[in-house]
């Protein structure tokens, strides 16, 4: 009888907070969580962790996986530490270059050699929207860490903030993405609605500059919870008659309703009628939504002398009007 054998495949990490990737582990029988790895990549030859060892059978993986090429050895981790200190100097003649080129709204953030050192990866950031020109800044790297090729890599606020590291914004001693989080899911202010949350700027928007990735943790359990419950502001019968919703609580699953009358009452879900589902098109009213992570703009306050008609349109000066209406003053007549 022949036995049809199981593909082997594990989950390699490449940093300690970074995405899992699978590999084809079939060539090695004696791998285990933990153990580091030399595989091949499409940004070359990387050495990673093994963080988990999967079941093909449970999980639905991709058909083509690359194999692992071989367990490291301790010259290969001595080599990876070699890289990692050589990384520290070029980030610092990156941003010396940056400097003389005047490339003031551009920041390094950090350095990557390929396991073997034939690429180099040179992570920046820039305050701006508009895409800069760094032709000439990789031209230099280039020549100055050749044969090594070396490549400029753009990444966002929050890729940012993940490998700087640091205490939080509610005062965590490390922030969630350099804790645990391998990816950044989108955000929007509809999550901060949906769980009562003020949106103060300074409540809900992280050290990165956008929406705080802790809005989504408890986002699914607050919009099940609030099925059957209306909304701030909506009409509802109740027992003791009808009024107006001042304020939900999803978490006991009640409201507090205004009855004339009879004053401030509060009322189960059970208790109310006529009190409409929170919809899709009830969400689609909420101004303010964002899909990109930025948190909400302020309203713009007005200063004296906006809000008044352009010179533009205002009538322009005639000499003779004003001296008909001169003459009249002084005759103390009146324009019929």
């Amino acid at each position: 009888m022949s036995m049809t054998s199981v593909q082997s495949v594990v989950g390699v990490r490449f940093s300690k907070v970074g995405k899992v990737y699978h590999f084809d582990a079939s060539n090695l029988s004696d791998v285990k969580t933990g153990d580091s790895v030399v595989v091949e990549t499409s940004r070359g030859w990387q050495l990673g962790e093994v963080a988990q060892v999967v079941d093909p059978t449970v999980e639905k993986l991709e058909a083509d996986l690359k194999a692992i090429s071989r367990l490291a050895t301790p010259r290969d981790l001595l080599l990876r530490k070699l890289w990692q200190v050589r990384e520290l100097d070029v980030v610092e003649a990156a941003r010396k270059r940056a400097e003389e080129l005047r490339l003031y709204n551009v920041k390094m953030v950090s350095a990557e050699f390929s396991f073997d050192g034939a690429r180099l990866a040179i992570m920046y950031s820039t305050d701006s929207e508009e895409k800069v020109d760094l032709k000439s800044l990789r031209q230099d790297m280039q020549k100055l860490y050749a044969p090594t090729q070396v490549e400029m890599r753009q990444i966002g606020p929050r890729d940012v903030a993940k490998i700087i590291g640091g205490m939080g914004a509610c005062g965590l001693e490390k922030r969630c993405c350099s804790a645990f989080l391998t990816d950044f899911s989108s955000i929007s202010i509809k999550m901060a609605k949906e769980q009562g949350i003020s949106l103060s700027p300074t409540e809900i928007t992280g050290m990165c500059g956008r929406l705080r990735c802790c809005l989504i943790y408890e986002y699914n359990t607050y919009t099940e919870l609030r099925k059957g419950l209306p909304k701030r502001g909506k009409r509802v019968v109740t027992p003791a008659g009808e009024g107006k919703v001042l304020d939900v609580s999803p978490l006991q699953g009640t409201v507090r309703v205004e009855i004339p009358e009879v004053g401030i009452r509060e009322f189960t879900r059970a208790e109310l009628t006529g009190a409409p589902e929170s919809t899709a098109g009830d969400a689609a009213e909420e101004e303010g939504e964002e899909r990109d992570g930025k948190p909400p703009v302020q309203p713009k306050l007005l200063t004296p002398n906006e809000g008044q008609p352009p010179a533009s349109e205002t009538k322009p000066y005639n000499p003779q009007q004003q001296g008909n209406r001169q003459g009249r003053r002084r005759r103390g007549g009146r324009r019929n």
